[in-house]
This record gives C-alpha cells, structure tokens and sequence, in this order.
C-alpha cells in the first residue's frame, strides 16, 4: 500500500512540475520588419535644457549651438515658444502645447535672438551647410517685476529647407531647447498630488509579453516645478528574478510644471511568466511620497492544477486507509 502511496504522490509531482515549467517557456513573436525612407534632413541642439535664475529688471545671456547633421544646406529659424501642457478630454491626459500662454509662460516675451547682422529680433534666420555649427545668441531681459514661481520656454530651431521624400513628403525638423526659469522674487510653492497608484501585469506592445508595469499620475498644484520619481522592486517569493528601478530608468523620472498633470511609470522588461512575487511602487513628488505593495500570482494556472492533483491524491490516501483500518478491524473481530 505505502508504494501505491509513493507512486501517486511522484506522479503528481511531475505533472505539477511539468505544467510548471511548460507555462515558464518565453512566447516567441516574430518581429515585423518596417521600410523607412532615408532623407538627408537632419538637425541637431544641444543643450537639451537650461536652467535659469531669474529676477527683476535684468539680462541674461547664453547661445545654443546648433549643428546641420544632414548632407544639404539647410535654412534655420531659431525662435521662442510657451513651454506648457494642454488639458485633452478624449485621452484624459495633459499633452504639450507650444501655443498655449499663461501666467508661467510669460519669458517666452523676455527672449531675443542675435541675427546675422548683430540685431536682437524675436526671430532669427540662419543657413548651414552639411556639417556645418553655429552658436546663435539668445537673450533674456525682464521686465521691472516679474512673477513667482517658474517661467518655461521652448528654443526651436525649425527648418525651413529640407529633403523630399520619394513619395513627395517634405521633411523638416525642430529640436529645441527648453529653459526652466525660476525666480528669485515671491513665494515658492512645492505642491504636488500624487493619484492612480497601480501595478499590474500588462502586455508590451513591442514584444508581445506580459511585464509587469507600474504608474501613477502627479498633478503639480504649485507655482515651480519638480521631478517626479518612481520606484519599481519586484521580488521573488517563488519564483525566479527580481527588479528594482534604476537611476538610469528614464520612464520613472519626469519634470512636472505648473498646471499639468504626468504620468510617472516604470516596466520590468522581459519579466518572468511563472511564480508569486511581492511588488512595491513608491512614488516621490515634491514633497509628497505614496507607496503601494501587492502580491502578484503570475500564471497561476500551474499552480491550481498542482493543487488539484495532490488533493486528490491525498483524498484517496485517506480514504485507502479509512478502508485499510475498517478491514483489519473487521479480522480482528472475527
């Protein structure tokens, strides 16, 4: 009887474990090839950002080089745009808008350009050629008082000349450069609000595989900005691998300014697809901090069919030796 026993209960280990580990095998997804058409428009600014203490009645001033990557001349205008974000109620989320004004957009009007014969004029236009780098002149005068809080300005260098595509589409270009202002006169308010804490299993939609995804929305309710920094750790409870977010996660790190509501997120790429792991979200904005913990079964079907098995196997055992008991009782009476 006990080898019957044994047998069952190797038996259901290795379906256990072979339902297991098939579940565990990568899904494999060909990756579509996409045509693209090679144009010789290409442009570079750098830098990416520049940041800037602002107070009344003064002037600043700076240059920003730009290069003409491409293979043909090229005509440039550099000029100044609101750096802000506009409310979309068909998405329900804040996208970049460098029409909108308000009240922190106001040094997109404090900046002027060098031109090529030595003026300042609110637009500027340049030619290079292939390889060619300029510095362009910018200048930021404020006016005799200015308001608290953050002002935010897009330098664009957009091109007026460029390639044209084999079907006939015209390619331009515009990096810019955004400058953070932050002034010096009135009150700073850090203000941020933190929502929508979530982690989940998500397909991604590049490799076809199910990662698991953490986000949440940070709303700034103040008159500066801030960064907004996730942090993502995923660990083991059975199971294979772990993760946590990483400087170097750009995802997980955003600047929010005023007025605007960003969604702060970080994936473990090419996580596993078996196992139970313990995942925790933290989320720092400002001066606020929201943590949220779960345990997430992933691909818990191995594990119920595991269940099923060794519960029936140990319903039979029991009842194998209910009725091995009730036998030698019964001979024993006799």
């Amino acid at each position: 009887m006990k080898k019957i026993t044994y047998k069952l209960l190797s038996l259901a280990l290795v379906l256990g474990f072979g339902v297991g580990f098939l579940s565990a095998l990568p899904v494999w997804a060909e990756d579509s090839e996409e045509n693209s058409e090679a144009v010789g428009t290409s442009i570079s600014l750098s830098p990416v950002s520049k940041v800037l203490e602002l107070s009344s009645k003064s002037t600043y001033d700076d240059s920003v080089q730009i290069k003409n990557d491409g293979k043909n001349d090229l005509d440039v205008e550099v000029y100044a745009a609101p750096y802000s974000y506009v409310y979309s109620e068909d998405d329900d989320v804040y996208k970049l808008g460098f029409n909108k004004e308000n009240s922190f957009t106001q040094i997109t009007r404090w900046i002027t350009f060098k031109d090529s014969g030595g003026s300042w004029v609110n637009k500027a236009t340049f030619t290079l050629k292939p390889g060619e780098t300029t510095d362009v002149a910018y200048r930021v005068s404020t006016p005799d008082n200015i308001p608290a809080g953050g002002q935010y300005a897009v330098i664009f260098a957009h091109t007026l000349s460029g390639e044209t595509t084999a079907s006939g589409i015209k390619t331009e270009a515009s990096p810019g450069m955004i400058i953070y202002g932050r002034s010096t006169e009135g009150e700073t308010i850090v203000a941020a609000e933190i929502s929508n804490m979530n982690v989940e299993r998500k397909i991604n939609e590049e490799s076809k595989q199910e990662n698991f995804f953490a986000s949440a929305k940070v709303k700034n309710t103040g008159n500066v900005d801030f960064s907004a920094v996730g942090v993502l750790k995923v660990d083991a409870i059975i199971g294979t691998g772990s993760y946590e977010t990483t400087g170097t996660d750009n995802n997980a790190r955003i600047s929010v300014i005023p007025e605007s509501e960003l969604v702060v997120s970080d994936e473990w790429k090419d996580s596993p697809s078996f196992g139970i792991y313990k995942v925790t979200w933290t989320v720092t904005a400002g001066e606020e901090t929201e943590t949220v913990e779960k345990i997430v079964f992933v691909n818990p079907v191995p594990f119920i069919i595991f269940s099923i098995i060794l519960l029936t196997i140990i319903i039979v055992v029991v009842i194998i030796e209910v009725r091995k008991r009730k036998e030698r009782r019964s001979r024993l009476a006799v």
